[in-house]
């Protein structure tokens, strides 16, 4: 069958390869044929998004889906119907797993298949069953997987692939990460070009906030991260990597196996930890030897100012135990990026102020100050779901510069003013201003930094 797997356009100033798709493309290629889109890297919207079906043809249309992406996915899937009526559409991701009903419910008509949690064991199977059956075979078979029948929704019990390495590397040839502009998930950058590598998956802990909070946490060898980091040396040209894991030190003696292969290797290629890393799970030798091994910059989910918000927020951290871990950082010689969140369910005006002043205080060269989104699935949005709150989200504004959500007796307007004020008083200090924009690397760079600035600061 000719598959075509997208990535759908959205507001999102990060422009990576989709490693999801990437995995998919390669769990299925040997029996059937396979493109990604990238529709937010080729900037397509709905009515160029039209026009490339109608020209490729595809049998299958298969779409990630973040909840932020839910509006633009179900007119993605209309104008797909309507110039391909008998193409079948499947959904997967992060939204039709945590809210399969709901999903099918708003997208209506468009969506024939979704998938709950990973797609790579049981998409294969789909695909042949369609191949051999249409839409008329029995499905029940299908690991993950919900559909339509007879009236009701059903929802196959889901499944994940236990042997990592047994998944191969994502299709790096049909995603060509050498063309992908300077807009990666981290901003900056100290080499070029990128590419996002994954060697874990999964979190134990159970920050209320988080989709991955609970997970039970696997791994590739070591091995085989390195020969798929020497693969997108050599063949693609790629000169740093990002891991994009959710908790790639949980495990220390793992990550510290990685950094002295990686030291082993003279590969010299500069890395990052852009979706972050946790505090509590860093130790000297771990961060010298990643120091060793080309990290230059940490991303740490240090998200509040306030020991009672932290507590809320099951993060396991006191504010003591962040100053304290940032100084053992600095003082490996590694820069680092701080994720905060402000507008959290209960935080009070002196609770953002707080998290604010220990933004400015920490040793930190860049922070991102996100606005508390209740992302469906996560422990912190069925509490709202329970206490009636989340009618109050703004789901057609649902980004983190949006303030989809406040907490009670905070305006929108109000939570927005803050974190703009947040972001300017903590980069607009000379010593943090002339840090970032020695790190800038081209005209072009300095242009998506531009665009992300607006979407962030002036965007309303």
């Amino acid at each position: 069958m000719k598959l075509l797997l997208i990535k759908p356009y959205n507001l999102s100033d990060h422009i990576q390869p989709s490693l999801g798709l990437g995995y998919l493309a390669t769990a299925v290629r040997d029996g059937h044929e396979v493109s990604i889109l990238d529709c937010i890297k080729e900037r397509m919207g709905v009515d160029d998004l039209r026009r490339y079906v109608r020209r490729t043809r595809p049998d299958v249309v298969g779409l990630q889906c973040y909840t932020f992406d839910q509006f633009n996915v179900r007119k993605m899937l209309d104008s797909v119907k309507e110039v391909r009526p008998q193409v079948i559409t499947v959904l997967g991701g992060p939204h039709p797993t945590a809210v399969p009903d709901e999903t099918f419910e708003f997208l209506g008509a468009g969506l024939d298949y979704a998938f709950r949690g990973e797609a790579e064991v049981g998409f294969p199977i789909f695909l042949d069953l369609l191949e051999k059956s249409s839409r008329n075979g029995d499905m029940a078979g299908v690991p993950g997987l919900v559909h339509r029948k007879d009236g009701d929704l059903i929802k196959n019990e889901k499944a994940q692939a236990e042997d990592l390495d047994g998944l191969g590397f994502p299709a790096w040839d049909l995603i060509r990460p050498q063309d992908y502009p300077e807009a990666q998930h981290g901003a900056f950058f100290k080499n070029f070009p990128i590419a996002p590598v994954m060697a874990t998956r999964g979190c134990p802990f159970l920050c209320t906030f988080c989709t991955s909070a609970g997970t039970a946490i696997r791994r590739r060898s070591v091995s085989h991260v390195m020969e798929e980091i020497r693969l997108l040396h050599d063949r693609f040209g790629i000169r740093e990597f990002h891991m994009v894991d959710d908790n790639f030190t949980l495990d220390r003696e793992y990550a510290k196996e990685f950094a002295r292969a990686l030291i082993g290797s003279n590969l010299r290629m500069s890395w990052a930890t852009p979706n972050g890393v946790r505090l509590d799970r860093l130790d000297e030798e771990l961060l010298r030897l990643m120091k060793e091994s080309g990290l230059y910059i940490v991303s740490l989910g240090i998200e509040s100012g306030s020991d009672r918000v932290l507590k809320t927020m099951r993060k396991s951290l006191t504010v003591e135990k962040i100053r304290k871990n940032v100084e053992m950082v600095r003082n490996a010689g590694i820069e680092i990026g701080g994720f905060f969140v402000l507008g959290y369910p209960g935080e009070t005006r002196e609770d953002r102020e707080a998290t604010l002043r220990l933004a400015l205080e920490l040793d930190i060269l860049r922070a991102n100050f996100f606005t508390y989104l209740p992302l469906p699935g996560t422990a912190s949005y069925r509490e709202l779901q329970e206490s009636g709150q989340i009618d109050r989200t703004d789901w057609e504004r649902f980004y983190f510069m949006n303030a989809a959500w406040v907490p009670e007796g905070v305006d929108r307007k109000e939570l927005k003013r803050f974190q703009r004020k947040a972001f300017l008083l903590f980069y607009l200090r000379p010593r943090i201003v002339w840090r970032n924009l020695w790190s800038i690397q081209s005209l072009r760079h300095f242009v998506f930094l531009a665009r992300r600035f607006y979407h962030w600061i002036v965007m309303r």
